[in-house]
């Protein structure tokens, strides 16, 4: 029963998982806890705060990065560190599987194992291909990026986008390679995907829209980016930002409902499973918010569903129906984006111009959706507590309309009919 577990199992030790800890102590649970970590090149197991890695640590002059849980920390949190990668998990006895046999018994179970970069076939030996999740991924980058270097990036979500930015910061030479027609398109929608292509084309990078990849060129080591229109990049270093799926590679013999993540309800339990529970990038959750199942894999997310199911563990029943956010560096200013921005809403920008830092909000059935600012973190604020409210699209927009005079709207057209 909720809250008289003796034995919480937290499979990853990254963010969502340390949260997870911390969350649990937090409202005074006294059982045990057993931390379960294998991030790659980590000698503890434990992963370092992912956000600065696409960011200042590719581009500061002394890059530093903080891992999420000390040695102080943990014994603060009277938590075990078990190092380890989970390679089964056995629903009927209450045991996670490690991969050299050990078997960790459980009470309730916490999966938390995050995200892995989608990569290319065939490049997993060539040398100078690089995906960024890691210190390790991170570091090397870096050391890679010098001035003068052909940086080739492929996708141009926020991961590429930061990257490339940085690449060019560094002296390089960077190339953009997207399928969509825009930068940014999925996170922040075709017209403001728009503007931030003007944009990032002319602080100097090399933007191919619209355009696949054929293969990456090269023996040993990456030479060229042979594209879908027959046209080739040269490249010494070559960065896939093809984004993520989730780590259930462990769980597909488990009996739990995989369908991109692990398929949670509204209190982030497991569907079909007992005293399971999943955090971060890994959850597919019933969003009551939206009536829909979700799956989101940032930062805020990580914390917010951690602290969701550390009050589901300890006797509570809460709902994770937290107004979705995200937040990136872009181009030396900072990207907010609240709730969600669907292609076929209105969008308006309501401050400013795209050109320059602005708020920019969208509506669809009737109701506020989502709100977007960069370079402007204070003016955005009002309109989350719109989202947060339920405001309609009509009473939003006139309260727009209404500021004043510097901040006037300027509705622009329908990105889709």
């Amino acid at each position: 029963m909720p809250g008289t577990h003796t034995r919480v199992v937290v499979v990853g030790a990254s963010l969502a998982g340390v949260h997870t800890v911390r969350a649990l102590r937090a409202r005074e649970y006294a059982g045990e806890i057993v931390l379960v970590g294998a991030e790659p090149g980590a000698a503890d197991g434990v992963a370092v705060d992912r956000p600065a890695l696409s960011k200042e640590f590719l581009t500061d002059t002394e890059p530093s990065a903080v891992p999420v849980l000390s040695p102080g920390d943990l014994a603060d949190l009277d938590a075990r560190l078990v190092r380890g990668r989970a390679v089964d998990l056995d629903l009927r006895t209450r045991h996670v599987v490690l991969h050299e046999g050990r078997r960790l018994e459980y009470s309730a179970l916490v999966v938390a194992t995050g995200s892995t970069p989608r990569t290319l076939p065939g490049v997993e030996t060539l040398r100078g291909v690089h995906t960024l999740r890691t210190l390790a991924d991170a570091t090397d980058i870096r050391a890679a990026c010098t001035p003068g270097t052909r940086v080739v990036v492929i996708g141009g979500g926020f991961i590429g986008a930061e990257t490339a930015w940085a690449a060019r910061a560094r002296g390089c030479s960077v190339t953009v390679v997207e399928m969509l027609p825009a930068m940014l398109l999925r996170g922040v929608g075709p017209l403001l995907g728009e503007a931030f292509t003007r944009r990032y084309a002319a602080a100097g990078i090399d933007l191919r829209m619209n355009t696949g990849v054929a293969g990456i060129e090269g023996r040993d080591r990456a030479e060229g980016v042979r594209l879908t229109d027959g046209s080739r990049l040269p490249a010494d270093v070559v960065v896939l930002g093809l984004g993520t799926r989730p780590e259930t590679s462990w769980l597909d013999s488990s009996g739990l409902d995989l369908r991109d993540g692990v398929v949670c309800d509204e209190r982030l339990a497991a569907r079909g499973a007992q005293d399971v529970f999943a955090v971060g990038d890994v959850v597919r959750w019933r969003n009551p918010r939206y009536g829909e199942d979700t799956r989101v894999e940032h930062y805020t997310n990580a914390v917010e569903t951690a602290g969701v199911v550390a009050a589901n563990l300890t006797g509570g029943d809460q709902r994770h129906d937290a107004l979705p956010y995200v937040w990136s560096d872009q181009l030396d200013s900072r990207l907010q984006v609240f709730g969600r921005i669907r292609p076929q809403d209105d969008l308006h920008v309501v401050q400013g111009d795209l050109g320059g830092s602005f708020v920019a909000i969208s509506g669809g059935d009737g109701v506020l959706q989502g709100a977007v600012g960069f370079g402007a973190v204070r003016q955005l604020m009002p309109y989350r507590r719109m989202l947060a409210s339920g405001t309609s699209w009509d009473e939003a927009r006139g309260m727009a309309d209404g500021t004043p005079a510097d901040a006037q709207a300027h509705p622009l057209v329908r990105p889709r009919p």
